[in-house]
């Protein structure tokens, strides 16, 4: 329910409305089973590098696999305008 108010609220507070939302989801503790049954859709996986690795090293991050939601029906056009 809290993904419906997004688009409004960014665009109240940022004056854009996203058309896509992203999480991240941590295999070892975690299957993403509500994502899944929530209908996000699964794009893949990080490389475990985590964001704070500024010299391009993994340090033992955990790999986690990226789902995304779409908020509006044309998000691809939307995307690569």
């Amino acid at each position: 329910m809290a993904v419906k108010t997004v688009p409004d609220d960014w665009q109240s507070c940022y004056g854009y409305r996203p058309v896509l939302m992203e999480t991240l989801v941590d295999q070892r503790r975690f299957k993403g089973i509500c994502y899944k049954a929530a209908n996000w859709i699964h794009v893949g996986a990080t490389t475990g590098r985590g964001r704070m690795d500024r010299e391009n090293k993994r340090h033992g991050m955990a790999v986690k696999e990226i789902y995304v939601y779409p908020l509006c029906n044309r998000f691809r056009q939307e995307l690569l305008a």
